[in-house]
């Protein structure tokens, strides 16, 4: 089980000599770029829109198209060089170096690392170390939701033997509600906002606050970086306005965002805003883009302890703060 692969990148290795498919564009074009984002569209997903929406990528001669498809995906493109960026977690960029893609990683828009272990009060699950000897429900043995308990069980000095990991699909709401699981782990800013929004009681423990762990960000390849370091500070730049103006002014953001999440108007807006405003509180830092060294060590340290990767990566490839503003 510790072997499980999160990249199936093989496919990925024979196209690294491929040449990026963005082609350059006559003097005053817009750069037409396809950003894989990791997800669905969502209100956390407002800098990006923000960004779109006020003209930021514009004047950085940017054409934004958002793809939502798999994290995984947008790495393997990244990697071949078929596409110049993808927005993905940290941990992804250290298991595609391990493989050999030469992946960058070169702003963080998450300062915090946002996975949150949520649990019924009457467990009394106070610290990690409350976790030994529990069952505790997650969407498999992959991802950002993986890691983060893992890492939480690590920092609580517990052995992942020592709790039952029950691979539940994405359904932790459900089976949170349902009673089936009454420990799960999720995102920070979605399943505990949803489940007090219900009506249920819940308890949290977050992985920041126990160990620092790179988190999502924007990554690269090192041909993008070769070629065209300064189309990779245009990126920097233009997301890092749009993060300003959404953790200035959220409702303004939340506004902007309807014009991009389908329905988003529709749902309720007070449990939108709360996932906004938890977001925002992964993303502030001193210098927006920043990427913590210490994070990176952490991160490689921590996949070498699961399995995942059979030696540290050379984190001096691996990411860089070259290009943030």
């Amino acid at each position: 089980m510790k072997k499980v692969v999160l990249l199936m990148l093989g496919l990925a290795l024979s196209l690294m000599a491929c040449t990026s498919s963005q082609s350059t564009n006559e003097a005053g074009a817009l750069r037409k770029i396809k950003l894989p984002m990791g997800y669905i569209p969502n209100i956390q997903y407002a800098p990006y829109y923000v960004a779109v929406d006020k003209g930021y990528f514009a004047e950085e001669g940017i054409e934004i198209e958002f793809d939502y498809s798999f994290e995984t995906d947008g790495m393997k493109l990244t990697g071949a060089g078929e596409i110049p960026f993808t927005v993905a977690s940290g941990e992804q960029v250290l298991l595609a170096r391990s493989q050999g893609l030469p992946v960058v990683y070169t702003f963080a828009w998450y300062q915090q690392f946002p996975i949150s272990v949520i649990t019924a009060p009457e467990l009394n699950i106070n610290e990690p170390a409350d976790l030994r000897g529990q069952k505790i429900g997650l969407p498999g043995l992959f991802g950002a939701n993986y890691i983060g308990l893992e890492a939480l069980l690590f920092a609580g000095g517990v052995e992942p033997s020592e709790v039952t990991m029950d691979a539940i699909g994405f359904n932790q709401v459900e089976s949170f509600a349902t009673g089936t699981n009454t420990i799960v782990v999720g995102y920070a800013a979605n399943e505990p906002i949803v489940l007090a929004a219900q009506g249920y009681e819940v308890s949290e423990l977050r992985v920041a606050d126990y160990v620092q762990l790179t988190a999502n960000g924007i990554v690269t390849n090192e041909e993008t970086i070769a070629n065209e370091p300064e189309l990779v500070r245009s990126m920097a730049r233009a997301l890092a306005r749009g993060m300003e103006d959404a953790i200035a002014n959220p409702e303004e953001a939340y506004e902007i965002s309807k014009k991009f999440v389908e329905n988003l108007a529709d749902q309720d807006k007070d449990v939108q805003m709360q996932v906004l405003e938890v977001s925002i509180e992964f993303w502030h830092a001193e210098r927006l883009g920043y990427s913590e060294p210490q994070a990176w060590e952490n991160m490689n340290d921590l996949l070498v302890k699961m399995g995942l990767i059979s030696e540290p990566v050379d984190l001096s490839k691996a990411f860089t703060n070259e290009f943030i503003p």
